[in-house]
């Protein structure tokens, strides 16, 4: 039994040795490669940082490059192009009188047109200027007519009237205007009423112009050929009372109008 039992015992001892050599072999190359990994991964954040150092560098020579590029292009632009220059401002010329620019002469408070108790006014179309009597009595406006007739055209009633010339006693002048409507005129003296057609005129009174309704009447009896009344001078003028020729229409009118002296 003692001489099986040691050739078991070396046996035995043998096999530790070889298994406790195998560990330290394997221990030995798991380092090895360990060591090797490390000087990899340092060698390559080496390059990187080597990388980045040179691309820094590149980019800015570039950018040094271009802004020296673009000092140029502008100093050779301002050597070439004239910068520019305004010209002088024109002395104004003064007009004592401008025809083109003359629109009459008026006073104005608040916006409405100041007037006299008689104006000039310019009765456009036939291009008449008459003395006009302005009265805040009379609702309605009025103009001198005579031979006033009343005819239909398209459906519609008109009339033909004369007016007088002004300057020009016995001279008439014919216009034709829509009725816009009717009035009726009830006679102190006479029994009934009397029917007055009313129509739409043009006229100016200084820098004033519009289109409003007139009755057509024999007004030959009385002094102005024209009456301006309330339905014009509301919202539009104030009567200045005691004056009179308070407004002035533009000098192209007095010239080329014909007027009553």
């Amino acid at each position: 039994m003692l001489s099986t039992s040691k050739p078991l015992a070396a046996a035995l001892l043998a096999m530790m040795a070889l298994l406790s050599g195998c560990a330290t072999d394997s221990v030995s190359v798991k380092r090895y490669e360990m060591q090797g990994l490390q000087e990899a991964v340092a060698s390559q954040q080496a390059d990187l940082t080597h990388l980045k150092v040179t691309g820094d560098r590149h980019f800015q020579e570039l950018k040094e490059l271009q802004d020296d590029t673009t000092r140029e292009i502008i100093d050779t632009i301002r050597q070439q192009v004239e910068p520019p220059t305004c010209p002088p401002v024109p002395k104004q010329r003064i007009c004592a009188a401008d025809d083109s620019r003359d629109t009459g002469t008026s006073d104005r408070v608040k916006g409405k047109l100041v007037v006299g108790e008689v104006e000039k006014a310019f009765l456009v179309g036939p291009n008449f200027v008459y003395d006009a009597r302005i009265d805040s009595g009379a609702e309605t406006s009025s103009m001198d007519a005579r031979n006033v007739r009343r005819f239909e055209r398209d459906g519609q009633e008109w009339v033909r009237f004369d007016i007088p010339v002004p300057g020009k006693d016995d001279e008439l002048e014919t216009l034709e205007r829509k009725v816009v409507r009717n009035v009726r005129i009830i006679q102190a003296n006479e029994e009934g009423y009397e029917r007055r057609a009313v129509v739409e005129l043009q006229f100016r009174i200084g820098d004033h112009e519009q289109k409003a309704e007139f009755t057509l009447a024999d007004r030959a009896h009385l002094t102005y050929s024209l009456l301006i009344g309330r339905n014009i001078l509301r919202d539009v003028m104030l009567i200045d009372v005691g004056k009179e020729y308070s407004t002035e229409l533009p000098r192209s009118i007095q010239t080329s109008a014909i007027r009553r002296d």
